[in-house]
């Protein structure tokens, strides 16, 4: 390995039944250096630290650390600490019934000559560590007794205290506010002094610049690229973590047409906010509109979308819907005013497995009407074989287990579900990911089909091409809070890519 060079991952290759999760994969990290792993979701991130750490059993490629001759592999979790590598994950993994000094010292606390814990030596070893990371509290009392942050502070520092050449910090600011950031970004740059290398994975890209010195970018389990911070602008890193060259980005103009200036307001949200996860906001949404919500994942989209639909209760702020104040408390609220919101995992809360297509498209009908108003088996006949036909669903029939159909007409099917409430206000949460081209275009033309129609839609999507064809503008959400609207000329791929990115295409 090179001079200061203290990890060095090559050529790692790891599959999953079906999938190649990483293909060459690698990460060269040096000592007290502090370095993002980037990429946008299924890009390969955790599956190369759990080839690090020990959890996963890559089939091929070397890793080297410091202090060892040949390319090491670890057993398990337990193996890679003994070697130095540590990792403090976003959910912290600690004993919350413990006491913070037993949480620190689990498996290897201080014993007095008679074999048993020596509470008062663990206690003062404890509290020394937990002054030199300058955080105040009493090591005597339980984990629980403390916010999530300063649990993961205590995290770091067994982490520190077990000697680790390598710190890996998975997610850890997802749940922290600004001040507790800045508090564990003071910590990270302590230790970069002393000489500790860390690994931060994160989807925060001002987070990345304020605190990192150099970024490693994977893209569909390839590694992309690894660069120094002042080489790589946030627009170019949003381009590499994409797979988008501006050299070659084309201009892309909605197909739709054009939305009447004086079209009736059906979505007017002001100041609306989800504690930790949404900053206040404001949105209008017109009739016939489309209106997409563009950002890097976990900036945001899914979060706001479900602030609006009452999924995730608002802490702040007022929604009017036509023009009416509404309290929404939960869904159904939001369904008999006439909404509907297609989920981004429609495995854990689209379909339901083990009922039928059938059953399936009629779920949300069935729930504004009421369980005991059971809708005539005849009625749902022809509701499902009219969005059957519709929207192509491929099944055998009518009453096939949904599981068995191919995500792409699982997707149709909770499409069908909404189509069947007739709903005025339509959130499409990713509707075409993990879906083949041809689907992808129908669902597109859908879209515009129903917004001609007078349907006002919001559309998130992590590819900028289908946002550009179906969106009449879009909404720019970064680290959880809308910072902009894009529209007109801007409607293109870079002017989109820009405005992720957070400035011109120089920083």
């Amino acid at each position: 390995m090179e001079k200061d060079v203290v990890l060095e991952m090559k050529n790692i290759c790891m599959t999953f039944p079906g999938v190649k999760a990483l293909d060459h994969a690698g990460l060269t990290l040096k000592k007290g250096e502090i370095r993002a792993l980037m990429g946008e979701n299924g890009a390969g991130k955790s599956t190369l630290i759990k080839c690090l750490t020990g959890v996963n059993n890559f089939e091929a490629g070397e890793i080297f650390l410091d202090g060892f001759d040949v390319p090491i592999r670890n057993k398990d979790t337990m193996d890679a600490q003994q070697k130095g590598i540590a990792t403090v994950y976003q959910e912290v993994n600690l004993c919350p019934n413990l006491s913070v000094a037993e949480n620190i010292f689990i498996g290897r606390a201080p014993l007095t000559k008679f074999g048993i814990v020596n509470r008062r030596a663990m206690n003062r070893k404890a509290k020394k560590l937990i002054e030199e990371l300058e955080l105040d509290l009493d090591v005597t009392k339980k984990l629980e007794n403390y916010s999530l942050a300063m649990q993961q502070m205590i995290a770091i520092a067994r982490a520190i205290d077990m000697d680790c050449k390598v710190l890996i910090l998975d997610e850890p600011t997802s749940s922290l506010d600004d001040r507790e950031v800045e508090k564990l970004f003071k910590v990270m740059r302590d230790l970069k002094k002393k000489g500790v290398a860390i690994i931060f994975v994160t989807h925060f890209l001002e987070q990345v610049y304020e605190v990192c010195d150099g970024i490693t970018v994977l893209r569909n389990g390839l590694l992309v690229g690894e660069y120094d911070i002042a080489d790589l602008p946030r627009v170019k890193l949003v381009a590499a973590m994409m797979g988008k060259d501006f050299d070659d980005l084309a201009s892309i103009k909605a197909e739709g047409e054009e939305l009447k200036a004086d079209a009736p307001l059906v979505i007017d949200a002001k100041g609306l906010s989800h504690a930790g996860k949404i900053k206040p906001f404001d949105l209008e949404i017109r009739e016939g509109e489309v209106v997409g919500l563009t950002g890097l994942l976990g900036s945001g989209r899914s979060e706001l979308a479900r602030t609006i639909y009452g999924a995730d209760r608002n802490q702040t702020g007022s929604l009017k819907v036509r023009g009416k104040e509404q309290h929404i408390k939960e869904p159904i609220d939001a369904m008999n005013l006439g909404m509907g919101l297609l989920p981004d995992d429609r495995k854990a809360e689209g379909i339901i497995g083990d009922l039928s297509v059938r059953e399936n498209i009629m779920l949300a009908m069935q729930t504004k009407q009421g369980v005991l108003k059971k809708i005539p088996m005849s009625k749902q006949i022809e509701i499902a074989d009219k969005f059957i036909e519709m929207l192509q669903i491929k099944t055998a029939s009518r009453e096939t287990l949904i599981k068995q159909l191919s995500g792409g007409n699982q997707q149709k099917v909770i499409l069908a579900r909404w189509l069947a409430t007739d709903p005025d206000f339509l959130i499409l949460d990713e509707p075409t990911r993990g879906i083949d081209i041809g689907t992808k275009t129908e669902i597109q033309k859908l879209v515009l089909k129903l917004a001609s129609e007078g349907k006002s839609i919001m559309f998130i999507s992590s590819e900028i091409d289908e946002m550009l064809r179906t969106c009449n503008r879009m909404a720019v959400l970064r680290d959880g809070a809308k910072v902009g609207e894009i529209s007109g000329d801007d409607m293109t791929q870079e002017g989109v890519m820009n405005a992720i990115a957070g400035g011109d295409s120089n920083g």
